[in-house]
C-alpha cells in the first residue's frame, strides 16, 4: 500500500470513524468499497482526467464493490483558496459529464477553514484531512444514509461541540499530521 493511501486510510479510521464525524462512513469502510487513490498530478487539467477516470469507474463499478473514492492529491492544491476555487472545475465537469445528481465531490483539506470563522477555530478540523482530497460520492448511497439517520441536521453541531469539548491534548495527539504538515 502507497504511504499516502495509508495515511489517508488512517485518518478515515481515527478521525472520521474514530470519533464518529461521519456516522456513514463506518459501513462501507469496514466493507472494503472506500477506494483510495493517490494522485501523482501537478497540473490541474491532469487532476480533471484522474477525477474523470475515477467518476467513470464509480459509473462502471457496482456500489456493492466501490460506495465511495477518496483522491489524496500530495503533490498540488495545497493552499486552501486555490484548492477551493478548483471546485469550479470540478462542478464543471460533473455538468459536462452529465454527472450533476448522480455524483457529489465533497472536500477535505489540511487547511480547511469553513467561511466565517478563524483558522484556528476548531470546528474546521471535521473537514481537515492529512492532505487535499476529492471524495467521490454517489448521490444515491448520501440519499438513502441521510434517508436511514434519525437526526442529519444535527450532524454538524454535534461534531462542532465535539471538538471544541475536546481537551488541548487530545487535539494535539488525534490531529498531529497536521502539524507534521504532511502535505
Amino acid at each position: 500500500m502507497h504511504p499516502i493511501e495509508a495515511e489517508v486510510r488512517q485518518w478515515l479510521d481515527d478521525i472520521v470513524i474514530g470519533l464518529n464525524l461521519c456516522p456513514f462512513a463506518a459501513r462501507p469502510a469496514r466493507a472494503g468499497r472506500v477506494r483510495v487513490v493517490v494522485s501523482e498530478s501537478r497540473e490541474e487539467l491532469d487532476l480533471l482526467a484522474e477525477l474523470q477516470l475515477e467518476l467513470a469507474k464509480l459509473d462502471d463499478t457496482p456500489t456493492a464493490e466501490i460506495e465511495t473514492t477518496l483522491i489524496a492529491v500530495p503533490h498540488m492544491l495545497a493552499d486552501f483558496a486555490e484548492y477551493n476555487d478548483f471546485f469550479d472545475q470540478v462542478d464543471g465537469l460533473l455538468d459536462q459529464f452529465e454527472w450533476s445528481g448522480l455524483y457529489q465531490v465533497a472536500s477535505f483539506h489540511p487547511d480547511y477553514q469553513f467561511e466565517g470563522t478563524l483558522p484556528d477555530d476548531a470546528e474546521n478540523l471535521t473537514n481537515r484531512a492529512p492532505y487535499p482530497l476529492l471524495h467521490l460520492l454517489r448521490e444515491d448511497s448520501v440519499e438513502a444514509a441521510i434517508a436511514s439517520h434519525p437526526d442529519v441536521d444535527g450532524i454538524p453541531d454535534a461534531n462542532i461541540r465535539k471538538l471544541r469539548e475536546m481537551d488541548d491534548a487530545t487535539r494535539t495527539r488525534l490531529f498531529a499530521y497536521l502539524a507534521r504538515g504532511a502535505r
